[in-house]
Order: structure tokens, then sequence, then C-alpha cells
């Protein structure tokens, strides 16, 4: 199941990608009163678990079965996105977790994943315009694959880790390289307003399959910068998972950013390097998860 998000009178609404469009949930559980109770935000979906999966299976149907279908399906292409997570107690991330992106920043491989974290205040949707700080000069794009928690998981094994998991999306990392750099800490240059596009969708674990063997890939402007496979993970998803619930409870609705492949500004030699400016369109894609496109602005 592919969920999302799309704002409409200033509130965020849950929808479920079809091959008919886009069931506005909200609308169908008004117009169509099914006998079930039905998850009407994404959160509470996460936090519903098996139940509010199958409830929301049976009203994609109950909806694709009725006579008012056309009256509860949307055009995507006149959606306004949300973040495909609206509210995430967490937002964990691990740095340098891929091997050819340590080399390419000559960083030496990590012996234990790298974790540092952002905020929500970062989350911003697919289509967004994202408004490059004025405090920076340096702003780089990271492809990223998110794992969403959805079972609360502590001191889970490796075995187990992926049976707390929800689902995938994608991010772009946004980082400003000035910024992060400029002490010990991350946090400062990953951390600015709508640095972190989420979505357009969130996909269901069952959809997704093994989650360390998809393309991902980023063009900037059309070109290529990014391509690679998951598979290029130092610590593979159910690693994280797993590490991180030794140190830390994960919470349905927790998301955790899995690192980035080669081919960032970063990565280029210091003469050649060429940061995001104003009017430039940028793309992640992740096979099964779609394509998350944002253009850059001047703040």
């Amino acid at each position: 199941m592919k969920l999302l998000t799309f704002n409409q009178n200033n509130a965020s609404r849950l929808g479920i990608q079809t091959d008919s469009g886009v069931l506005d949930v909200v609308q169908a559980v008004q117009q169509l009163s099914p006998s079930f109770a039905v998850p009407t935000t994404v959160m509470e979906a996460i936090q519903g678990g098996t139940a509010a999966t199958e409830a929301l299976h049976q009203l994609v149907h109950l909806a694709l079965e009725s006579e008012e279908r056309q009256t509860l399906l949307l055009n995507e292409e006149n959606l306004n996105y949300g973040p495909c997570v609206t509210e995430p107690g967490k937002i964990i991330c691990v740095g340098l977790n891929y091997r050819k992106h340590a080399e390419e920043t000559n960083a030496p491989i990590p012996q234990y994943p790298i974790l540092f974290n952002k905020f929500n205040n970062t989350l911003t949707g697919h289509g967004h315009e994202i408004a490059l700080p004025r405090v920076t000069k340096e702003v780089d794009y990271e492809a990223e694959l998110v794992i969403v928690i959805g079972k609360q998981a502590k001191y889970v094994s490796k075995e187990e880790a992926l049976e707390h998991v929800y689902g995938y999306c994608c991010v772009n990392d946004l980082s400003a390289r000035d910024l992060q750099m400029r002490t010990a800490q991350w946090l400062l240059g990953k951390s600015c307003d709508d640095f972190s596009p989420l979505g357009p969708y969130l996909v269901t674990a069952d959809e997704v399959g093994n989650p360390n063997d998809l393309k991902i890939s980023t063009t900037v402007n059309g070109k290529v910068r990014q391509n690679s496979n998951t598979a290029d993970m130092i610590f593979h998803c159910d690693e994280i998972v797993s590490y991180i619930s030794q140190h830390m409870t994960l919470y349905p609705g927790d998301i955790i950013l899995t690192g980035t492949p080669e081919g960032v500004v970063l990565g280029d030699p210091v003469d050649q390097r060429v940061y995001l400016k104003d009017g430039d369109v940028v793309t992640i894609s992740i096979e099964k998860l779609g394509s998350l496109t944002n253009r850059m602005v001047s703040e």
C-alpha cells in the first residue's frame, strides 16, 4: 500500500494511491460510513498496526466498488503534498553508511553506525520549494532510504528487526556543508528548515521486500549525480534497527534516515564543487518508493 498526505484547507489529509487515482480517506469515510473503524491520519495508520492497515485495504475496495468513486478519487497531479510521515517522534540519521560514499569523502569505514538527529522543522513534502538559508553557500543533496518504525522496538535482534518496520520512503537529507563542518557536531548543517523533504509515498514493508536491494539515485536539473543501490550500505536496515534499539526505545512513527551513496557535491575535488543554487530542481528516486522532487529557491 502506498500512503501519502496532502494539504487541503490548511489541514493534512491521508490519501492512498490507487490505479484509479488517490483515495481521499477522510472523504471516503464521511460518504461511505463504513461499519469498521478506519484511521484517518497517517500517524493513526502507522500506530494502528495490522488492524489499521487491513481497514484501509477494505476502505479502498469499498470505495472502488462504490457508485460514488469519482467523488472520492483525486488527480495526483493536483495535490499539495505534505511529508508522508507528519509527526515522527524521532528523526534518527546514520552518517557515512555507504562504503563508496565514505571512500569519496576520505573518511574511514565506521566500526559502528554514526548516529545524529534532525527535527520536525526539517520536514516538508514532494513538490514544495525549499528556501536556501542565507547563512550558507554550500547546500548539498543526499538521497536516502527512510525506515519508518511500525512496532515498539527495544533490545530487538537483527533477525527480528524488520518485523518492527511499517514501511519505507524517500528523503533528501539536505546538508549545509559549511555549517555541518563548522564544529565536530553535524546537527547545525542538517537541521535548517525544510531540510528533510519526505515522500511522496510511505510504502508498506510488504510491497518493498528486501530494503537492501533497491536502486537509489539523484538528479539535479535532470543530470544524474548519484546512482547506486542500497546493497552498498555498510550497516543494513536490520542491523540499524537492532543497533538503535539496544540504546533507546523505538516507537511507531519514528523514522530512521539510513545514509547516502556516493555522488554528493562534498565528494568532488574542492575546486570542482558546485553546490545547490536558486532554481535547481533535485529529484530523489528509489526503486519501489517513487520519486521526490523539490526546487531550491533563494531565501
